[in-house]
């Protein structure tokens, strides 16, 4: 049944035609725009980040503060660097530029030396600030690989699979990391748009589960929508589904046991990533020891199964 009220925070009216709400890594398919500059927090953004785009970040910001300080350095003169002075202009800021990162670390071999007051000034600038940068980049190393995270697996496209008497709608889980998740639970809408231009609006229809949830997790979980007379998928065909602008939207929500925190994974499938007259094929099988065998690269799999086996 439509309920025209219920909608998950992605909004109900629009206008224009959108790729997809959720995408593949779980973001959502959003762009803002016109926030205020108040509103950046570099932290998050940090945290965010991708691990080589973060430590791309770390590496420029040392490399710049290095070439600011021994600019500084140089224009100071190399009367003020003890055992900094070359034979070149390069070769003496390639000097200060090495005075300047043993300064910000705080090593200091000895070999150079702040000799006047402004040079020693401008050491013991940098290192007040090499301490609170290092401290910073830690603080943000550590927020990083301590923050709790689900890596789940999603099979790459749903199947509309025999189920007891009739037809359902399947998609199969797996977790990709050897932490243990339990308490596994699943949330899954299809949402739909109807009418056109400026009229057009979106539905979301609530897909009851054959099971919403598991205790444990260890092996793949295929999460399995019955295809009922109450059914919102009930008799449609890939074309309806396909002028409906069709898509799945799914969420995992689980407890990681190693961080004891709850996490969760987001995925959307669309209309074309439906194969209908399938099913998923073992992901797992027993070893000659009678352990099991997890492949997580064949969690996609699947073989033919004809509508008509219902």
């Amino acid at each position: 049944m439509v309920q025209p009220s219920f909608d998950p925070g992605l909004t109900q009216k629009f206008t224009g035609r959108v790729r997809r709400f959720i995408n593949k890594d779980g973001s959502f398919n959003v762009r803002r725009r016109g926030a205020p500059w108040r509103s950046f927090h570099p932290y998050l953004h940090l945290i965010n980040m991708s691990w080589p785009a973060f430590l791309a970040v770390v590496f420029v910001s040392y490399l710049l503060v290095n070439l600011v300080f021994a600019a500084a350095y140089y224009l100071l003169g190399a009367q003020q660097i003890q055992g900094a002075d070359a034979t070149s202009p390069l070769d003496r800021l390639l000097n200060d530029f090495f005075f300047s990162a043993q300064t910000l670390s705080t090593v200091g071999y000895g070999a150079m030396a702040p000799r006047g007051r402004a040079a020693n000034f401008l050491a013991a600038l940098e290192a007040m600030l090499g301490l609170m940068g290092f401290a910073l980049a830690t603080g943000l190393l550590f927020g990083r690989v301590s923050r709790p995270s689900a890596r789940i697996g999603f099979s790459e496209r749903l199947v509309m699979a025999p189920f007891q008497n009739g037809m359902s709608l399947q998609f199969r889980v797996v977790n990709q990391r050897r932490n243990s998740l339990l308490e596994l639970e699943a949330n899954v809408l299809l949402m739909t748009v109807e009418g056109s231009g400026a009229d057009a609006t979106r539905h979301y229809y609530p897909l009851g589960l054959e099971r919403t949830s598991v205790y444990f997790f260890p092996l793949t979980w295929t999460v399995v929508h019955p295809i009922e007379a109450s059914s919102p998928l009930y008799g449609k065909t890939a074309a309806d589904l396909e002028r409906m602008q069709a898509e799945i939207l799914i969420l995992i929500k689980g407890f990681d046991d190693t961080f004891s925190q709850t996490v969760h994974a987001r995925y959307s499938y669309r209309y074309d990533e439906i194969t209908w007259g399938a099913r998923f094929t073992p992901a797992f099988h027993a070893d000659e020891d009678g352990a099991l065998v997890l492949e997580i690269d064949k969690v996609g799999e699947w073989t033919e199964a004809p509508i008509s086996a219902a």
